[in-house]
């Protein structure tokens, strides 16, 4: 084997290059040395991970405090956004009708047995009884009854709230009665000539001034040897979500 590998290096030195087995050891000494470097390599960042291990522990935590607090305005920011459309239609709503109260709704009755809702206005912002409760779209109720601080809100729809109307086409009386659901336009004359999407609007009474809009003609109802005719009207409001109204003294 030596005398081999003498051959080898001669033959090699004789032509001027490199043998095979000065290349077999060369590569696996460099491969040894790359080893040892990377090894060494891996172990410096571990020490210096765990050294910095406390300083990634905070900067973590702030970013986790940060994100939170990031995601809480963007929350806010996203019911701001929300809330814009019916806070400019309140407030047009309230420039035309001078000394009316604005209120948000509080709450409901949880088991639908009346059409109420509670507004978070009261005696001591200015509200009475009878006081009629509009918002942008419509006439919403009135106040049936008002505490200091809050006040209980007949909504339209409800079988207790009778009020005067008129179909805007033609100016047809009537009175406007809650189903609890939706609004029966009755005692109309049967010479008027209703049609489907005529416009209802109050007549001036006690809690409201003429010309808010309570709905739109939905149906007609012409009873068998009645004086006068029906009709079914779709509320202007959308009594699901209310969430401002305004408050008209009467």
């Amino acid at each position: 084997m030596a005398a081999l590998v003498a051959l080898v290096q001669i033959d090699a030195a004789k032509s001027g290059k490199p043998s095979i087995i000065a290349i077999a050891v060369t590569s696996t000494a460099v491969f040894a040395q790359s080893a040892v470097a990377q090894t060494g390599n891996v172990a410096r960042g571990i020490g210096q991970t765990l050294g910095d291990a406390p300083h990634l522990i905070d900067d973590n935590a702030r970013l986790r405090a940060r994100t939170i607090v990031l995601q809480r305005e963007n929350d806010r920011m996203r019911e701001s956004l929300a809330q814009a459309p019916e806070l400019r239609a309140i407030a047009a709503a309230s420039a035309n009708e001078p000394g009316s109260i604005e209120a948000m709704t509080i709450g409901f009755d949880p088991e639908n047995v009346s059409r109420t809702i509670v507004i978070d206005r009261g005696t001591t912002a200015g509200v009475k009884r009878d006081d009629g409760v509009i918002n942008a779209e419509g006439v919403v109720g009135r106040v049936i009854d008002a505490t200091p601080a809050t006040s209980t809100v007949l909504l339209v729809s409800d079988g207790a709230s009778k009020v005067p109307a008129v179909v805007q086409r033609g100016r047809w009386w009537g009175i406007a009665t809650g189903t609890n659901g939706r609004v029966r336009m009755q005692y109309v004359s049967q010479d008027a000539k209703l049609k489907i999407g005529d416009v209802v609007v109050t007549g001036a009474g006690r809690s409201f001034r003429a010309g808010l809009k309570i709905g739109t003609i939905a149906k007609i109802v012409h009873p068998e040897g009645a004086l006068y005719q029906n009709a079914l009207v779709e509320p202007a409001v959308a009594f699901g979500r209310i969430s401002r109204v305004l408050v008209v003294p009467h």
